[in-house]
């Protein structure tokens, strides 16, 4: 791809030579910052930002050799000497600036292909009042009319995402389904079922099973889970990065990549007469932050608080207090994050989307109480205040922004929904979304345990010092009768099954996974972003996020799942042993656990075999030997 050369800062000589050996920082601005290595006389240089949020990299205080340089908003680290992440380990690599040496000074150059919208850009027509509208339907869901043409975004209108982790905070229009499946083209951002929601598309598959949709060419393709999810869609349209989409004269778009995971996820810019729709939606660094300016309308996620870290943790440091703080923390660096993005854009309006999700299940009391996520109304107060000159709007089901309008600073800009609109969902139909994925907690391949290891070798991953356990739990996270607990040791060419932890040094990790959950992953091959939603619990020693691990299990699984028929029927052929017990005899209600306890107990670690092997001799000692005796006592003297 042909590259523009663009130099960003040329030190002094006598700035150049006072660098010295290791690490220098150069802070000219807020939009010159610079990280220098040198080595002798050769120099390795790239900005001071982050890849994750644009965060600032100072040296790590833990770290006594000073090599290791840390960001400030979620430790991230980074070796200076490669510019290569080593927290997340094995994960992402700075963009490196050319370093060149002229009459003693050292200049920073950068490389960076041709902005896309830039081929072709055309200047701002004139457009009327009601020519483009924008109308919020729900989270990440938006129906945009260009003239006569209705596109709508992610549209997730109907059931729950991850499994059952996350329901809808609003109530989409009550018409949501005609509109959807009259509209002339849908875009979905990426795979995760916040914006690819198989429940909303089977519903629009048997109205319009014909209608264009249209995804990015990325490495993880979008509809890869497709044929297993029943949903029957014709035409499915996947366009290169980076490249104008011709829908009509007047209307183009084209979908561009997240700098952080780019074989996932995408985020989409429109060009209607010029006037430029930028949807970053949830790309955490889109287009590696090399966006257009000055555009029309920027649509963005604002909330936070789609991970289980840290609430789903224990263990260390992961105290409720610790926890708590480290929430209102981050919301607080989001926001600051993106008042930073928008400056940088210059938008004419800003709205907040992708970030009207609620833990409504009762199960996940303790995650809707504590999750806290940050607020679009004071998000855009923020914004106001920081960017007075950007307009602001806070949607609400049915409301609707008028482009024309709003680029003119008219003060009805927006149109909200109609008195006595629902704005707020009260009820989600738990039983019919649970249950269905609760169905296969008796699927017969969990009779076997050889399913563990046929399992793990279709995953393929190996050849990294991590050691994982597994613990089946009802929805409280307590053991349920016939769950599997298991370890898995993946630090050979194939993985190993041992019944303890190993004796060298290694890397390990706990898993609590809901059973029902768990095992519609396991049957399915789905992805494990199910699980890591709010559907586990977790332990780690270190504390360290195993990038690979993760990257692999949410990203890189096998299209099509393991081959559960063989695996039977090598196990009958074979006669194999059943596990006695390897579900609940409550049947699917077991699942749920003691209502008593529903969704109330946070996570304070949990119970393994040995755990319990070591409170049963406690009891044994401390209470049940001394009734003994006394029994004994009480015999012996009549009593």
């Amino acid at each position: 791809m042909e590259q523009q050369r663009r130099k960003v800062i040329t030190l002094s000589r006598s700035e150049t030579a006072d660098l010295q050996d290791g690490v220098s920082f150069i802070h000219r601005s807020e939009n010159q910052k610079f990280i220098i290595f040198k080595d002798s006389d050769e120099f390795t240089a790239c900005k001071n930002v982050c890849k994750h949020q644009g965060g600032s990299f100072a040296v790590d205080m833990e770290d006594m050799t000073n090599c290791t340089l840390k960001c400030s908003r979620h430790g991230w680290k980074l070796d200076p000497s490669t510019m290569c992440y080593i927290n997340p380990p094995d994960s992402f690599k700075q963009d490196n600036l050319v370093t060149e040496m002229e009459d003693g000074c050292l200049t920073l150059t950068e490389l960076t292909p041709k902005q896309p919208w830039e081929t072709n850009r055309r200047n701002p027509e004139p457009i009327e009042l009601e020519e483009v509208k924008v109308t919020y339907f729900a989270h990440a869901c938006l129906k945009l009319k260009f003239g006569n043409v209705v596109m709508f975004t992610d549209p997730w209108l109907t059931g729950p995402a991850f499994a059952r982790s996350w329901w809808l905070l609003h109530e989409p229009p009550a018409d949501w389904l005609d509109q959807l499946s009259s509209a002339d083209l849908i875009y979905i951002s990426h795979l995760h079922p916040d914006h690819l929601s198989y429940p909303t598309l089977k519903c629009l598959s048997e109205r319009n099973p014909n209608i264009p949709i249209y995804v990015g060419d990325t490495s993880m393709p979008v509809f890869c889970k497709l044929g297993r999810s029943g949903v029957k869609l014709n035409n499915i349209n996947i366009l290169k990065i980076g490249s104008w989409h011709e829908v009509n004269k007047d209307l183009r778009f084209m979908i561009m990549m997240d700098g952080v995971h780019p074989e996932m996820d995408t985020c989409l810019l429109v060009d209607y007469k010029g006037h430029l729709v930028l949807n970053t939606v949830d790309c955490a660094s889109p287009n590696a932050r090399s966006l257009p300016t000055n555009i029309d309308l920027l649509l963005s996620d604002f909330a936070g608080g789609a991970t289980c870290y840290p609430l789903c943790f224990s263990g260390g440091s992961y105290t409720e207090n610790w926890k708590r703080e480290y929430v209102k923390f981050e919301r607080n660096k989001l926001l600051y994050y993106k008042c930073q993005v928008i400056k940088e854009v210059n938008p004419k309006v800003f709205c907040p989307i992708a970030g009207y999700f609620l833990e409504a299940h009762p199960a996940d009391k303790y995650i809707k109480e504590n999750n806290f996520r940050n607020n679009p109304v004071a998000l855009n107060a923020f914004i106001n205040k920081h960017c007075p000159e950007v307009n602001t709007w806070t949607p609400l089901p049915g409301a609707t922004l008028d482009l024309a309008k709003a680029i003119t600073n008219q003060s009805d800009y927006v149109t909200n929904p109609p008195p006595g609109t629902k704005i707020f969902k009260d009820s989600w139909n738990f039983d019919l979304y649970v249950n269905n994925v609760n169905k296969n907690y008796d699927n017969e391949i969990f009779a076997y345990p050889d399913w563990i290891q046929f399992y793990y070798n279709w995953i393929g991953f190996s050849n990294y010092n991590l050691v994982l356990r597994v613990i089946e739990t009802d929805d409280n996270f307590e053991l349920i009768e016939g769950g599997y607990e298991f370890l898995v040791d993946f630090n050979e060419n194939n993985p190993a099954y041992p019944t303890s932890r190993p004796a060298r040094k290694h890397n390990f990790l706990e898993v609590k996974n809901r059973m029902g959950v768990h095992r519609e992953t396991v049957v399915h091959g789905l992805f494990w972003d199910n699980l890591a939603s709010f559907n586990n619990r977790l332990y780690r020693e270190p504390d360290i996020f195993h990038f690979v691990f993760w990257n692999h299990m949410q990203i890189l699984l096998k299209k099509d799942p393991p081959d559960w028929n063989k695996f039977l029927k090598e196990q009958r052929v074979k006669e194999a042993m059943k596990k006695a017990i390897w579900k609940p005899s409550g049947g699917i209600k077991a699942l749920a656990g003691s209502s008593s306890k529903f969704g109330n107990i946070p996570y304070r670690g949990f119970p393994t075999a040995h755990r319990y092997i070591a409170l049963l001799q406690y009891y044994k000692r401390v209470i049940i030997m001394p009734a003994i005796l006394i029994g004994v006592l009480l015999l012996a003297y009549g009593i």
